[in-house]
């Protein structure tokens, strides 16, 4: 029976495979894309993509089911939480600013496999993005004709009773994105024309409903006659904390975008200041005046705004909110249809998707066939499935995106920098390090063994070391570190960090309600955790770290991001279960792909050789010329790949 079982080596390769990384190319900036986009552009697509049904349903939504007139702490402390994130995304963005977002920012510094189940849910995410805008802009045009669509639908189609699934099919939510599939297939020029045109108009109406919103405040309604400030106190207000994310999705359209910008480097971390801050200031104006206009329990959650105009007598107001809304939400719409085929794009050109989405326009310069694939997509789900379910949906998938970005700057500022000078094993370009010598060229063939080299070299740069190396004023306390290769106590720094976060938010989360523990262990547990988590992130600040002034780097890492990744796993965990159970199925479908067609089709698995047992045959002599010797005794890339003119002792040797 022990014949059949996997041997370590086997074990030890898979794992590899698993966690390998993805080779850049040498110039960044060379795409089959038209970069023609400029920092407003991508400031304006960043605005649409968050100001749209956020504003103008989930304000509503969150203020009457979750945090009552408290859905204003929920935003702020939403925008912070996406802040923290979206600095994590502007670094990536400027530093590789090719398309895929989360996906490509987690392939190039954390592995594959994970890069893999971030891009599937992101897909997920701007699936389900698009389709509860579709609905909320069907919604919308409704109240305007006093639900004359929903009752015609109703009467001579029928309605549903199924939980999670709409009560009456959406063929409006449907046409639209049929509609705006077709303007994203004729190009980046007129998807963003047409997002100008939609901002302005969107931007336009929230300065009225500022204006008229705080005329008509009435500062009664956040009284305790009509249950105060924050009904469901801090509880609901971190739970809409979490529903409001879906409303802060926007600068995830620019890092997609990168690959079609200009000047990424620039560009890229200004819109996405610009685009969050403007987007969070008219999150929390807008709540303000929409639960003083009217008592938050009294909101209708499918059109609040323009409902509340029409109950303060103001029918020519809600009119105009409402056709304004919908210019907002159709901005969403081409921003959801615009990065998700990109994405799509990069998952598929570099094999861990099915090939025919890698293919691009050569007219348009867009990938059509994943924007017509993925709009019939769109189409189907805003059909039938609930809008509230779909949002809830929205925002595990955006937290666990922003968590594992997070984690991906940790690690890839304390690695050696492989990012900013690619070296690809084909090319044998010399990677310019000050004190590697003339045969590194050669060398950075065997990557592995090269920075085993690097290593045993160290004492020649010893006053300046490398990333990810023990800074010397902790070396006498923690010499025990030194043996270990750049960046690898970091990495595993990190994973003891967020299984530290994830225990201590779960004991936050569950401790009193579902666990039921006693005080003194909940007590201990919760300063067992933290301890866990603030050593881990000593240790990781104990290392050095990149330092670079070409290109935007987020300020104080790691603290930033393992704040952002403690603050996203808790309000993962204020989630419900069954928006985990459907995440569950979802991910099990990814891993099923991936299985069963990406690890075999990874351009990673085809660029690295065939399996090699070359560890054991590692020596390295004491003295003399090290990297010649050690040179002698590494196998050729030939009889790596088994080429038929390979000689076979020296294969054997």
């Amino acid at each position: 029976m022990a014949r059949w079982l996997p041997r370590s080596t086997d074990l030890t390769r898979f794992c590899q495979k698993l966690n390998r990384v993805k080779t850049l190319e040498d110039n960044m900036m060379e795409t089959s894309f038209n970069r023609c986009l400029s920092t407003i552009d991508l400031t304006l697509l960043g605005i649409g993509g968050m100001v749209g049904s956020g504003l103008y349903v989930l304000t509503g939504t969150v203020a009457k089911e979750i945090a009552g007139p408290a859905v204003i702490v929920s935003f702020i402390i939403a925008g912070f939480a996406s802040l923290l994130a979206a600095l994590c995304y502007a670094e990536f963005g400027a530093r590789v600013p090719k398309t895929g977002s989360a996906y490509m920012f987690t392939y190039v510094s954390v592995g594959e496999i994970w890069a893999f189940l971030i891009g599937w849910n992101v897909l997920l995410e701007y699936m389900i993005g698009g389709a509860a805008v579709a609905r909320a802009w069907s919604g919308y045009l409704d109240s305007i004709f006093n639900h004359k669509i929903k009752n015609f639908t109703e009467t001579h189609v029928g309605a549903w009773q199924v939980p999670f699934l709409a009560h009456y099919p959406d063929f409006l939510a449907a046409a639209i994105l049929l509609v705006a599939t077709a303007f994203i297939s004729f190009g980046a020029k007129v998807s963003s024309w047409l997002n100008h045109v939609f901002s302005a108009i969107s931007m336009g109406v929230i300065l009225f409903i500022l204006i008229m919103g705080f005329v008509l405040a009435q500062p009664k309604n956040w009284s305790t006659q009509e249950g105060g400030f924050a009904p469901y106190g801090l509880s609901g207000i971190m739970a809409g904390t979490a529903t409001c994310f879906y409303a802060f999705v926007g600068f995830d359209v620019i890092a997609a975008s990168s690959e079609e910008a200009r000047n990424p480097q620039r560009a890229v971390p200004r819109a996405i200041a610009f685009s969050l801050g403007l987007a969070t200031g008219a999150y929390i104006l807008v709540s303000v005046v929409l639960t003083l206009m009217v008592p938050w329990h009294t909101l209708d959650p499918d059109s609040a705004l323009a409902d509340a105009f029409y109950r303060r007598g103001y029918a020519w107001a809600g009119f105009l909110v409402a056709a304004g809304s919908i210019c907002a939400m159709n901005t969403v719409l081409l921003s959801n249809l615009f990065s998700l085929p990109r994405i799509v794009y990069a998952m598929a050109e570099d094999g861990l998707f099915f090939q025919v989405f890698s293919r691009v326009h050569p007219r348009t310069q867009v990938p059509v066939i994943g924007i017509v694939v993925f709009g019939l997509l769109m189409a189907l789900l805003a059909l039938i499935f609930d809008l509230e379910a779909l949002v809830q949906f929205l925002s595990i998938g955006t937290l666990l995106a922003y968590t594992f970005v997070a984690a991906s700057i940790i690690v890839l500022r304390f690695q050696q920098q492989k990012g900013d000078v690619p070296a690809p094993a084909a090319s044998g370009q010399p990677n310019p390090e000050p004190h590697e010598g003339p045969s590194c060229g050669e060398l950075k063939e065997y990557e592995s063994f090269s920075d085993k080299l690097q290593l045993v070299d160290r004492d020649k740069s010893k006053e300046q070391r490398e990333p990810g190396q023990l800074k010397a004023a902790f070396e006498p306390y923690l010499e025990f570190l030194s043996d270990f290769y750049p960046g690898e106590v970091v990495t595993v720094a990190v994973v003891t960090l967020m299984v530290s976060a994830i225990c201590l938010c779960s004991i936050l989360v569950f401790g009193n309600t579902h666990l039921h523990l006693p005080t003194w262990s909940y007590s201990l547990l919760l300063v067992l955790f933290s301890l866990g988590f603030l050593l881990s992130l000593l240790l990781i600040w104990a290392h050095e770290q990149q330092h670079s002034t070409q290109t935007f780097q987020i300020p104080l890492v790691p603290l930033s991001p393992a704040l952002s990744i403690i603050l996203n796993i808790y309000l993962m965990l204020k989630l419900s279960y069954m928006t985990w159970l459907r995440f569950a199925v979802w991910l099990l479908l990814g891993l099923l792909v991936y299985f069963g067609y990406g690890i075999w089709h990874s351009k990673e698995n085809l660029r690295e050789p065939q399996p090699q047992r070359v560890s054991a045959r590692y020596v390295v002599f004491p003295g003399g010329s090290l990297e010649e010797r050690v040179q002698a005794v590494q196998p050729s890339s030939q009889c790596v790949a088994g080429l038929p003119d390979t000689d076979t002792d020296d294969c054997k040797r």
